[in-house]
């Protein structure tokens, strides 16, 4: 809706910057067509998340929806880890390829995979799909433990692998990953990541809560890059993003 107010600017897709990543956790076709429909212009990327793709009937019909509507997608790392854990990575590829997939995602987060591994598969896959890598760990246990330093490290790791964006973990609870226990980021962490010398546009921070959605908007302005959203969020973050909500409203990076 056109206003006069001022407001952010916003890229319009194909955007390379303030990506929304939307997760799919298996969202009954009708309402993923609806969600698509409703809120597609506000979505760069969608994931299905956890190993889904395999259990949804209709799959391909959701792909279809998506190449329709213009936006990419991939099938969530947790996939591209069970078929690596089994030794099966060629038949997870033969998979992407089938769906028609352009992104595919590699992370480590579950099982125990070195980021060198990791890398390595990154720069393998990079010649064929854009590929989305993941740094940090779903356990809470190992999540809390590891270090600024290591974080930094496995960015720059997957990024000079080939990498075009790292996603930082958070899960779809906002607990985990980057997240202490109850949902609140480590911002120590996060300043160290963002003193890293890494292009912020090639970052993608995992925010499904509100809270996570401003911290990061308040430190980062409108165009950050934020993952596992919701699709019945999308519109609400948005205006997030514009300062249409008290909580970013008064927010001096946008």
């Amino acid at each position: 809706m056109d206003t006069r107010l001022e407001l952010p600017a916003r890229e319009s897709a194909p955007r390379r910057r303030g990506l929304t990543m939307v997760i799919d956790p298996g969202l009954h076709t009708g309402r993923f067509a609806d969600a698509v429909e409703s809120v597609g212009q506000y979505v760069d990327l969608v994931k299905f998340g956890w190993c889904t793709a395999l259990v949804t009937p209709d799959i391909k019909r959701k792909v279809d929806i998506l190449h329709e509507a213009g936006i990419d997608f991939y099938l969530g790392g947790t996939l591209f880890e069970r078929f690596a854990m089994s030794g099966m990575v060629d038949d997870w590829r033969a998979l992407c390829r089938t769906m028609g997939a352009t992104h595919v995602e590699v992370s480590n987060g579950t099982i125990p995979m070195s980021n060198a591994e990791k890398a390595r598969w990154v720069a393998r896959l990079a010649g064929e799909f854009t590929v989305v890598s993941e740094v940090g760990f779903k356990d809470q246990g190992r999540a809390t433990t590891m270090t600024s330093a290591q974080w930094v490290d496995a960015i720059g790791e997957d990024l000079a692998a080939g990498a075009t964006l790292v996603i930082t973990e958070a899960r779809e609870s906002g607990r985990g990953g980057l997240c202490l226990p109850d949902g609140t980021p480590r911002a120590d962490v996060v300043d160290d990541v963002l003193d890293g010398g890494f292009d912020v546009d090639r970052l993608l921070f995992e925010a499904p809560t509100t809270e996570l959605q401003c911290f990061f908007i308040k430190r980062l302005g409108a165009s950050v890059n934020l993952g596992n959203i919701r699709a019945d969020d999308v519109i609400a973050l948005e205006t997030l993003r514009l300062g249409l909500r008290s909580d970013t409203m008064l927010c001096e990076t946008l």
